[in-house]
């Protein structure tokens, strides 16, 4: 019998990626079952339905914010004891300098409500929203410098490529609304040459590209090329996704490329889109009262306060995982006024954030997260004064505070020692952070992975544990 070159070609490229595929999803079955994966997530009974994480790039100050530490006042320009910094790594910018000279905060503290938490004067918006909330002071990282940080904090790496948190969650829990992302991101800055973010901060890593975080602009469109050219109508629009979604399946019967099935689900949500996204992002139907919690400058596109309101609407709408972006929190000269700058343009729209959402009943399933990516060092870097100082990058200790969505409310749980510069008592990793967060999620981070490259992943790594102490 003779066969044509090109149909017996194409037989055995047909039939191969048939049977291929067949074994790769019996595979995917088997390996799912081995590392726990199922369709029965969540886990467990889910205390928060959705997340807003309120990123403060650059690392927030935690002894001029929360970390109180009166007995510093005494110590003003005397040298950091060697025994405190016990070796530790120090960054090129104040590795060789020869005095490390101790910088108590310019600023005044109180304690206040009945938990009776420190908050500094620079967040007096926060301060009374404090019997909300959950400090965790013992925060420390691995990273020392801006961008292996942020990229772990986010991703569970040092390394690009990996999944961001709310990739994570998109690709466990899905979307609470069809016509919506399942993750939003939204950036904004007080000091324009505060760090830059990149994409992968949100972007779907090794998961399917359908999970990556979808960015609303503070100016123009609130989503790149959202509307429609001139002259097409909404139903020739129709018309072109059915016939570019019949072109990808038949693309995909030959390649088998899950991308291909992502590209028309991304193309699908975008049309839905184009009718949810301007209602969401049109705040003209706020009544007084939210100016007045958020601040006037939540009126202004663009800004963090109009971001925090943009983030109640988003979650109200049924969006699984907002995450915000400030930048502008790095601060190695001139951080008393710099810092009083960032808190002058975040607190009142933070805490008019926790207020909404408990108004609204939503607080007690929306989990709210505060943090950086490290802290700063107590000693200072440059020119010292009483009123005057930087601080160094600091991955030892740090603050961060969560709201809501179980967590224990008007609780402080670490400290560090005197010197705001190693942890004391009860040590948080951020793989512990992150694996707390899923719990409160109803996921067991243990078990929710994804084989890649020949192994199963998850966003803790072979690391974290679940901080029980904070929850509720």
């Amino acid at each position: 019998m003779t066969f044509d070159p090109y149909t017996r070609r194409l037989f055995f490229q047909r039939s191969g990626i048939a049977l291929g595929s067949a074994a790769l999803a019996s595979l995917l079955r088997d390996d799912a079952a081995a590392a726990g994966m199922s369709s029965s997530l969540p886990h467990f009974p889910a205390k928060a339905k959705r997340v807003i994480y309120l990123c403060q790039s650059g690392g927030p100050s935690q002894m001029d914010l929360f970390d109180h530490k009166p007995g510093l006042t005494e110590r003003f320009d005397q040298d950091l004891p060697e025994s405190v910094i016990r070796g530790q790594r120090l960054t090129t910018m104040t590795s060789g300098q020869k005095r490390f000279p101790v910088a108590p905060s310019a600023f005044n503290f109180q304690q206040h409500g009945q938990s009776g938490a420190w908050v500094s004067e620079l967040m007096p918006h926060t301060a009374r929203i404090a019997d909300r909330l959950c400090f965790v002071k013992s925060m420390h990282t691995d990273a020392i410098n801006h961008d292996p940080a942020i990229t772990f904090l986010q991703t569970g790496s040092e390394r690009s490529g990996r999944p961001s948190f709310g990739a994570w969650l998109s690709y466990g829990l899905g979307s609470l609304n069809e016509n919506l992302p399942a993750f939003v991101v939204m950036t904004s800055a007080t000091i324009n040459n505060g760090q830059p973010l990149y994409k992968r901060l949100w972007g779907s890593g090794f998961l399917p590209t359908e999970h990556q975080g979808v960015r609303l602009r503070g100016s123009g469109s609130p989503v790149l090329y959202l509307n429609d050219p001139p002259g097409v109508s909404r139903a020739t629009r129709r018309r072109i996704l059915d016939d570019l979604a019949r072109l990808n399946r038949l693309r995909q019967e030959e390649s088998a490329d899950p991308e291909l099935q992502a590209r028309i689900a991304q193309y699908e949500l975008a049309f839905r889109m184009q009718e949810s996204v301007p209602e969401i992002t049109s705040t003209q139907d706020e009544p007084e009262r939210t100016w007045k919690l958020y601040g006037e400058a939540a009126r202004q596109r663009g800004t963090y306060a109009a971001h925090c309101l943009q983030a109640r609407r988003l979650v109200e709408r049924g969006v699984r995982f907002v995450q915000l972006f400030h930048r502008g929190w790095d601060q190695h000269e001139h951080l008393p006024r710099d810092h009083r700058r960032q808190c002058e343009d975040t607190d009142q729209a933070t805490a008019g954030l926790i207020i909404d959402l408990e108004d609204r009943g939503m607080l007690d399933d929306t989990l709210v997260i505060w943090g950086g990516e490290f802290g700063r060092t107590i000693y200072c870097q440059g020119k010292l004064t009483r009123e005057n100082y930087g601080r160094d990058h600091h991955p030892r200790c740090f603050t961060m505070w969560l709201a809501g969505g179980g967590v224990a409310a008007g609780t402080t749980y670490g400290a560090t020692d005197d010197f705001s510069y190693n942890v004391a008592e009860n040590p948080v990793h951020v793989h512990d952070l992150n694996a707390t967060i899923l719990r409160l999620l109803g996921i067991d981070h243990l078990r929710l992975t994804h084989r890649f490259q020949g192994r199963n992943h998850r966003l803790t790594d072979v690391h974290g544990k679940v901080v029980s102490k904070i929850l509720a």
